[in-house]
């Protein structure tokens, strides 16, 4: 039985149910997808690492009639370049939460009865006050450990009587050890990372409200995309509503008619009907 190396060291065994369910959550045609699936599996090697098993995905891609493809398969990998500051990925999650109903504000320094404390996101719907700490990792492999869980847990109790805070937040674009997550559970705060919880991860909350980051997008160079963030662009409906942002970054007309094709096919919704993913 062939093993597959994840990207925290640990070892698994080779999934064709992961793997396919992976494509079709990135709502990948389904002409495609059993082609994708047949390239994986003719090109496996025992303790074959994740990346590798992801990058012959998007090779695949790549070469079908779908240009646009590889951007929809690539959302994990685009979270983790909303870097190297971890500012847009903060924005981002300001985003996510207002589609969720809630109105947000970031990176406010608060005066807590002991310290200040320089807060990511403040969100805050129906009366509920919700401090938010966005920890952005840029390495598939590193989890938030009990140590963020337990920082949260006495930042929460600095602030809350004074700021009339209800609930404290961890929201993170990899997972979270055991050892946090029991943590969290014990002490009341509530953790949102990756894939987790089931049904309201932040990879679920991001296909439910389409907001896709630019990051996403192969027609860019990664300097064209640094320039929209530093811009305040961080998701691609930003540029659907307003194509005249484009026009900071030197594209042409067929570039920027490319982008927008791109955008269109990103954007496009789809209802993920599993939650299974590779790693």
């Amino acid at each position: 039985m062939t093993q597959v190396k994840k990207a925290n060291g640990e070892f698994e065994q080779f999934s064709e149910d992961k793997v396919l369910s992976s494509i079709k959550r990135a709502g990948i045609p389904k002409e495609l997808q059993d082609n994708v699936l047949s390239e994986v599996k003719s090109k496996l090697y025992n303790n074959i690492p994740t990346f590798e098993i992801y990058q012959i995905i998007i090779d695949s891609l790549s070469r079908t009639e779908q240009p646009y493809a590889t951007a929809r398969y690539s959302l994990k990998q685009a979270i983790m370049l909303l870097g190297p500051t971890g500012y847009p990925f903060e924005d981002f999650v300001a985003k996510v939460l207002e589609s969720q109903g809630y109105s947000t504000q970031t990176r406010q320094v608060l005066e807590g009865r002991c310290v200040n404390h320089e807060v990511d996101v403040i969100a805050e719907k129906e009366g509920q006050k919700v401090l938010v700490e966005a920890k952005f990792h840029n390495n598939p492999g590193t989890r938030s450990d009990v140590h963020v869980a337990l920082y949260m847990k006495s930042r929460f109790e600095d602030l809350k009587d004074r700021f009339k805070f209800d609930e404290a937040w961890i929201v993170t674009n990899t997972k979270t050890t055991l050892d946090a997550n029991t943590f969290a559970y014990c002490s009341g705060l509530k953790i949102i990372s990756w894939n987790y919880p089931e049904g309201n991860s932040l990879r679920d909350m991001i296909e439910r409200s389409t907001l896709h980051p630019i990051t996403m997008l192969t027609r860019l160079s990664a300097a064209q995309k640094l320039k929209l963030l530093e811009d305040g662009i961080i998701i691609c409906h930003d540029i659907l509503d307003k194509p005249q942002v484009l026009d900071v970054i030197g594209l042409t007309h067929e570039e920027k008619k490319d982008t927008l094709s791109e955008l269109e096919f990103i954007c496009k919704s789809h209802t993920p009907k599993d939650s299974l993913h590779q790693d």
